[in-house]
């Protein structure tokens, strides 16, 4: 037993001697104990001798055992006799014998619960087969005594039961409105009915009624430009309300409406993001907007689409481009990159029937092409069909077979806008979808195939052929056919869809990193450290950082997830406006029957209205006024020669942004970079047999930028930086024909950036013509400059110092009173000699003020007129006497001295008023 010492041996110890029985011989004196396989026999336990006659022996503990220590104990014993004589000589052993000992457990302890509190929380209105479990556990070593028979929960009148494994459960449904709370003890006994010896403590929160699906949804999420990166769903997270799943998966959906065709496209046009990615110059466009030079496209119908870009509408039927043999011809040889902007089904976002699966209708062709190689020909097609996406290619059309490389994407047919960039370097192809490379199935067999003409040509949107059978005539884009034409020239594989920015680059295929860039994304959905995803989580984006998924199998690991899905926009000028937002969540159970199915979120990202770019024009005074010979010259008067544009920002720059893939190069462009300056003739517009405005052309093609001068406006578009836009419109210059008779003309200048978006102030210049007085005294020059005094003349500001008076719109004179006109001129010429010689005279008494020539005249009313003296030119008279019109004193004398000098000498410009209240100007 426990605690005791004394070993109740079975059967009883005895050693038997077979000696005589004297004394001494066949008598037992002693046992001995020896180690049995645990070690501790010797040490722990002694054996004794009751009866030497008879062998009687007994086993003890040296002190009382322990079961909980050690409940086994296991060792030998060996009995030997007296020997002869009380000395024990020649004593004799016996063999030995194996003792096991089994301690017997003595219920000492008593139960010890695990946790001194347990707390659960439950939703309302369930009844649940087990809500938390208790524990308790026992220290004797017996199963009798260490195992929990029963645990009882003594606190009366609760609504809950406890089982023998210690599972508690509630009897009825709870309220959480009646009680939020439950507070009980329970207490355990072991089957020696020994209680435990503290009670635990129970505690169960009862939950409103249980929802599954997110918590924590917000609707409405701004954006502030230069942000950076911020969170989606900070506080978002999934209740499942007790479910067991095994994979949850959600899919965040970033809808960009604003934008045409992908990323960033209203920000900057085709042609600007091209330049702005670094890509090599020489693209030719073969659908350029409508213009004389590229009347081409005029027939084509264009849908309105966010950015600068236009885009073209094929229907399958008659909308077919026909590209020039001039353009065609400079786009030979096997080595090409084509990019296109794709979207099939059309304006209204629905496939065409020929686009549907299992449909074996005809392909779609995009682009046709026959060119000139050398003394060969080669030809490529580029179609859809389907979901497929096919390059036909025939090197050689009168040597080698051609070769068509097939690709099949589910991006040909989702009706959705898709960026292609085929590099062709034949025989290798590389074919980029939205930045993405795809490898093609090539196939060279391809049957009796008949060979193109040997004829120079390209279309767009469909392609050539010979049968009648879906086919039409010529219509869109190419001279009027006759009827044998018609025939023979018939058009198939129509292609139903939108198309936008189609060039070709002949020469050296595109980088790749350039085609990243043409697609990469400043802005969309984002994931903010991967580092922090939990095992078995799983995170994807689409190359257009719209959709955003993530899949994982732990409830816990997945809402950490969630909250760390960002949006983020490296631009620094944020287009503002609504992204609505999607979160779409598919849950999947082991009881497929039963498993919660979560109804769709919807919400938005609302981008706040960024800080505008000050974009500044200065540098340029309000007026302009250069003799009218220098006009006269070749190279005329540059009109902005000291131009300065300033580009400044309100608000601080997220230098983190620019560190995002794809986002610097464009990031760090943006708030340096304009994107189109304008020149536009105010009143009426330039007459080129007598004006024109000149531009540094050479300036202007090397920095790769593009100008239309037209006799309304001159518009140089491109994004460039700033400097390079001030030496191109430095170099802007007017010129006027000879014999040009004008005395002003007001131009207005204004640059934009970001597609227009922010635009600068309007710099508006006065350029003022100076006349000599002979020449405008000669009859004939007043009848060739007989328009200007018929239109009206605007003046604003100051010139040299002088006032001039308050713009006045002329009266239209009729052409009968011509000759009344050239006799008051000529009567007004006297007068101003007069004038003048009258002004001089005032002025040597002394009288600084101009209107005391009108306070002190009696003979002339000149309160209407206005005298304007030009004082910066140094001009010599006929008679080869320089006068110079700053030096005011000199000629102040010099007018006094000799009064017929100043009609040869001085040039000066006459403002009369009339009656009728209009300004005429000589």
């Amino acid at each position: 037993m426990e605690n005791d010492n004394t070993v109740l041996l079975n059967p009883p110890l005895f050693a038997l001697d077979k000696d005589a029985p004297l004394h001494y011989a066949g008598e037992i004196c002693g046992f001995r104990v020896h180690n049995g396989p645990l070690g501790s026999g010797s040490v722990q336990f002694e054996a004794v001798v009751l009866d030497r006659s008879t062998g009687e022996g007994l086993v003890r503990s040296k002190e009382p055992l322990d079961c909980e220590s050690q409940r086994e104990h296991s060792f030998t014993i060996q009995a030997y006799d007296c020997g002869e004589g009380p000395d024990g000589v020649n004593s004799k052993k016996s063999h030995k014998a194996t003792v096991h000992v089994r301690v017997n457990d003595v219920n000492e302890f008593s139960p010890v619960f695990v946790e001194r509190r347990y707390e659960a929380s439950v939703p309302e209105d369930r009844l649940f087969d087990r809500i938390v479990r208790v524990e308790a556990l026992d220290a004797d070593c017996s199963p009798q005594y260490s195992q929990i028979c029963f645990y009882d929960i003594i606190t009366p009148n609760v609504p809950f039961a406890i089982d023998n494994d210690g599972n508690i459960k509630n009897t009825e449904p709870l309220d959480s409105k009646r009680q939020r709370v439950h507070t009980f003890w329970v207490t355990a006994f072991d089957c020696g009915k020994n209680r435990a010896q503290a009670d635990a403590q129970v505690v169960v929160t009862v939950k409103p009624s249980c929802k599954p699906g997110w918590i924590g949804w917000t609707k409405r999420v701004e954006y502030t430009p230069g942000s950076g990166s911020i969170p989606l769903f900070p506080g978002l997270h999934l209740e499942t309300c007790e479910e067991t799943v095994w994979n949850i998966q959600a899919t965040v959906e970033l809808q960009t409406g604003h934008i045409g065709k992908g990323c960033d496209r209203d920000s900057y046009s085709d042609r600007s993001v091209r330049r702005l990615c670094g890509a090599v110059r020489g693209e030719v466009d073969l659908l350029p907007p409508p213009s004389p030079a590229a009347n081409w496209t005029t027939a084509l119908p264009t849908l309105p689409s966010s950015d600068s870009s236009l885009v073209f509408s094929f229907n399958g039927s008659n909308h077919v481009a026909v590209v020039p043999d001039l353009i065609v011809s400079a786009l030979s040889g096997d080595h090409f990159t084509l990019q296109l902007w794709m979207r099939r089904g059309g304006a209204n976002l629905q496939p065409s029937t020929t686009q549907s699966r299992g449909n074996r209708k005809e392909e779609e062709t995009i682009v046709c092409s026959t060119v000139k190689n050398e003394d060969s020909y080669s030809h490529y097609s580029l179609s859809v069909h389907g979901c497929r996406l096919s390059l036909f290619y025939w090197p050689d059309v009168s040597a080698a077979r051609p070769v068509k490389f097939l690709w099949k994407l589910e991006q040909v047919c989702d009706s959705e806008w898709h960026h292609l960039s085929l590099s062709v370097h034949y025989p290798s192809v590389t074919l980029y979808v939205d930045g993405v490379t795809f490898d093609p199935a090539i196939i060279h067999d391809n049957g009796a195939i008949p060979n193109p003409a040997p004829h120079q040509r390209m279309l767009i949107g469909a392609c050539w052929g010979k049968t009648a059978e879906f086919a039409w005539p010529i219509v869109a884009g190419s001279r009027e056919a006759s009827g044998d034409e018609r025939l023979r020239h018939l058009y198939v594989g129509g292609y139903h869809g939108l198309l936008s920015g189609v060039t070709v680059r002949p020469g050296s295929v595109e980088p790749h990193s350039v085609v990243e860039c043409l697609y990469a994304c400043r802005e969309g959905l984002d994931f903010g450290d991967l580092e922090t995803l939990g095992s078995g989580m799983k995170v994807h984006v689409n190359p257009s950082q719209s959709v955003l998924v993530l899949e994982g199998d732990d409830i816990e690991s997945f809402n950490r997830a969630v909250q760390q899905v960002t949006y983020r926009n490296s631009l620094r000028f944020a287009t503002p406006g609504v992204r609505p937002l999607k979160l779409t969540t598919s849950l999947r159970c082991f009881n497929e029957e039963s498993c919660l199915s979560l109804k769709q979120l919807e919400g938005y990202l609302v981008v706040l209205q960024p800080d505008a770019p000050q974009i500044s024009l200065s540098g340029v005074g309000p007026h302009l006024a250069r003799p009218a010979p220098e006009f006269e010259s070749p190279s005329g008067v540059p009109l902005f020669p000291e131009l300065r544009i300033v580009c400044s920002l309100s608000h601080a720059i997220n230098t983190a942004a620019q560190g995002m893939e794809g986002g610097a190069l464009m990031s760090d462009a943006v708030a340096h970079t304009l994107d189109g300056c304008e020149v536009q003739p105010l009143g009426e517009e330039l007459n080129l047999e007598k004006e024109e405005l000149l531009v540094d052309m050479d300036l202007v093609r090397e920095r790769g930028l593009e100008i239309i001068n037209t006799t309304a406006y001159i518009a140089i578009t491109g994004a460039e930086s700033i400097s390079v836009y001030e030496d191109v419109l430095r170099s802007v210059r007017y010129r006027l024909a000879k014999g040009s008779a004008r005395f002003e003309r007001r131009f207005r200048l204004s640059c934009s950036e970001m597609n227009g978006r922010y635009t600068s102030n309007e710099l508006t210049l006065e350029v003022n013509f100076l006349h000599s007085l002979d020449s405008l005294y000669h009859p004939s020059h007043l009848l060739a400059s007989q328009q200007q005094f018929l239109h009206p003349s605007h003046h604003s500001g100051e010139l040299s110092g002088h006032t001039l008076p308050n713009p006045h719109r002329n009266s239209v004179v009729p052409g009968a009173a011509t000759v009344i006109i050239m006799v008051c001129v000529g009567f007004l010429v006297v007068m101003v000699i007069l004038g003048v010689f009258r002004i001089r005279s005032i002025h040597r008494r002394g009288d600084s003020a101009r209107g005391g020539a009108k306070e002190g005249s009696s003979q002339w009313d000149d309160s209407a007129l206005t005298i304007i003296v030009n004082p910066m030119e140094t001009y010599e008279s006929p008679m080869g006497i320089s006068a110079d019109t700053e030096g005011e004193g000199e000629e102040d004398e010099e007018a006094a001295e000799s009064p017929d000098d100043a009609s040869d000498d001085q040039r000066i410009i006459i403002k009369k008023e009339g009656k009728d209240g209009n300004a005429r100007r000589y």
